[in-house]
This record gives C-alpha cells, structure tokens and sequence, in this order.
C-alpha cells in the first residue's frame, strides 16, 4: 500500500517535468533553465518590476516638486555626471566609453548653465547636494579599475539617465515654473540620447 501511494505521490511532478522539456521557467527571483542551471544574466521579475516602480515613484515624485527641489535635483544630477564623467575619461579603457564620458561633461557642464538661467527666471538658485546613492557610486569608480571600471560606468550610467529622464518628464508635464518646465522638457530630449546611446555599448 505505501508504494502505491508513493507512486501516486511521484508521478504528477515527473509528468510535468516531462512536460517542461526544455522550456525555461521564470520565478520572482530569477530566471532558471530546466536543466537547473541559473542564467544570472537575465533580470529576474522582481527586479524587473522594481526598476519600473522606481520609474513610475521618479515621476510621481517630480510631479510633486517645487522649483527650488527639482533644481536642486536636476544640478546634483549634473554634477555627478560630470565628476563620474571625468574619472572615466581618464580610467575607462575603451575609446568608445571615454568618448561618451568626455561627451557627458560637456552635455551637463551646458545643461548646469542653462539650468542655473531657468532656476533665475523661476526666482530659484541652484543648490546642488549629492545624494548617498551618488557619492556611493563615485567612490565605487574612484576604486575600480580595468574591466570592473568599464562595467561599473555604464551600469551607473543607465540607472542615473532613467532617473534624470524621469525627473525631466514629470517635472515637464507637471511642474510650477514654466521656465523650469520648457527647461525640463528640453533637457529631457538630451537625456534620453544619453540613455540610448549606453545602452546600445
């Protein structure tokens, strides 16, 4: 009586083993192939969805923004782009990436100017304040180096440009200063070049 229940306890799971083959199954965690190996380059659901509600909270939170927070925002934003920008212009070992890095001082070394003159006529001055986030992840490229520099600078840079782009959109449909706003939606077309173009290295 006891191996027939086992057998009835164990046939259903390999019959829907068997039925897998070698389809790859996906959890909230990440992304495992039949075999049981773990592809870990693949982001797992829960990652995935994380990063949209990160997006989705961004441009929620722009929209609630004064003029003087999102200038403030937006100039911190800046400058993290052109002091991670430096040091992988110097560290990054493609030309590719150091081009991109020597392009992204030059975008927000303009972007802060023109901030600084839509901050004026919105009655605000810039006050930028790097966040934990930020000072982390230059000290993070001020101590990698070779490969492990490369990866790092362009990881940072997708998550930066989404947040930025978010910030810009929101800020741009939602904002209090029409000058901030006509900045934002004009900064916006910039960022998302940006986004594109790491992404696509």
């Amino acid at each position: 009586m006891k191996k027939i229940l086992l057998m009835g306890a164990v046939m259903p799971a390999l019959i829907g083993l068997a039925a897998c083959g070698d389809r790859t199954t996906t959890n909230n965690s990440d992304t495992v192939i039949a075999d049981g190996t773990t592809n870990d380059m693949v982001l797992g659901d829960e990652t995935l969805a994380n990063d949209t509600m990160a997006t989705d909270a961004n441009v929620a939170d722009a929209a609630g923004m004064t003029a003087q927070v999102f200038a403030n925002t937006m100039a911190a934003s800046d400058q993290f782009e052109i002091e991670s920008g430096k040091l992988a212009q110097d560290k990054a070992t493609t030309p590719a990436l150091k081009s991109f890095a020597a392009q992204m001082v030059k975008d927000h070394t303009a972007s802060t100017a023109k901030l600084k003159t839509a901050a004026a006529a919105a009655n605000v001055t810039p006050a930028p304040a790097l966040t934990a986030e930020q000072n982390a992840n230059l000290a993070a490229l001020r101590t990698a180096t070779g490969a492990e520099f490369d990866a790092a600078y362009k990881q940072q840079q997708v998550a930066a440009h989404q947040q930025a782009l978010a910030t810009l959109q929101g800020y741009a449909a939602n904002g209090e200063a029409a000058s901030l706003k006509t900045f934002a939606a004009d900064t916006a077309k910039v960022v998302e070049g940006h986004l594109k173009e790491i992404q696509a290295m």
